[in-house]
């Protein structure tokens, strides 16, 4: 059944928005009366039928729905360093989102190699990811943000940061992790010793993702597999 995101639903009628609706005419071709899935991002799941089709402004009708709709089990934070070739950095959104994150930061290192991007195609990833792993919940992308600024936020959570160096850090895999998490993974060249040293002193912990040296973008994702695998029991 083909499932859209329908962001604000309230009531028994909805209609899509101009680019699902174009993709519901155009491509899918679905007619009055098909049977079709929604999903708001906030944990609702709904059921219905097409009742109009228009090729900006396509009508669904609600026929039963599912609120909070397998929320994770843990509020996962990834704090990640936005690759140079915004291909890469779209694949790590696409399956952090479809293995399970609750927001996902921007972070500005020393060593950066890209510090802003387009949110509205950032947004299109993230949506399309969470229709194809029929995720109720949209992982919150935040606007970019210095790597040193950010370390200073929610200090209640646990914050892990992932590097390379031969520094004092410890398995990610065997870590019993808590219920909050949050993750620091930084660009290709690596977190700086400065920025580490600077992170523990704001309670964070350095860990490893293993013996091999991972692009960023493989990093954010087997951090995401890391937590998943150990909360999803």
């Amino acid at each position: 059944m083909h499932i859209f995101y329908t962001p604000g639903i309230v009531g028994e009628f909805y209609e899509l928005n101009e680019e699902e609706s174009r993709h519901c005419v155009k491509v899918l071709r679905m007619k009055t009366g098909d049977q079709v899935q929604a999903i708001d991002g906030e944990g609702g799941l709904y059921e219905g039928e097409i009742i109009a089709v228009h090729q900006k402004r396509c009508a669904i009708q609600i026929h039963q729905s599912k609120q909070n709709y397998k929320p994770l089990a843990y509020d996962l934070t990834v704090a990640i360093a936005p690759t140079k070739k915004m291909d890469r950095f779209e694949w790590f959104l696409e399956k952090a989102t479809e293995i399970g994150v609750s927001r996902i930061v921007p972070i500005i290192c020393e060593r950066s190699e890209r510090s802003a991007f387009r949110s509205d195609r950032v947004e299109k990833v993230v949506v399309a990811a969470m229709k194809q792993s029929v995720r109720a919940y949209k992982p919150k992308i935040e606007s970019p943000v210095a790597f040193y600024e950010w370390i200073k936020r929610d200090s209640n959570q646990n914050g892990y940061i992932a590097h390379c160096h031969n520094l004092r850090k410890e398995s990610l895999w065997k870590i019993a992790l808590s219920d909050s998490i949050r993750i620091a993974i930084g660009p290709e060249g690596d977190f700086t010793k400065e920025e580490i040293k600077r992170a523990e002193e704001c309670r964070f912990k350095g860990v490893s993702l293993g013996a091999y040296r991972l692009r960023t973008e493989t990093a954010g994702i087997l951090a995401c597999s890391a937590v998943f695998f150990s909360k999803e029991k």
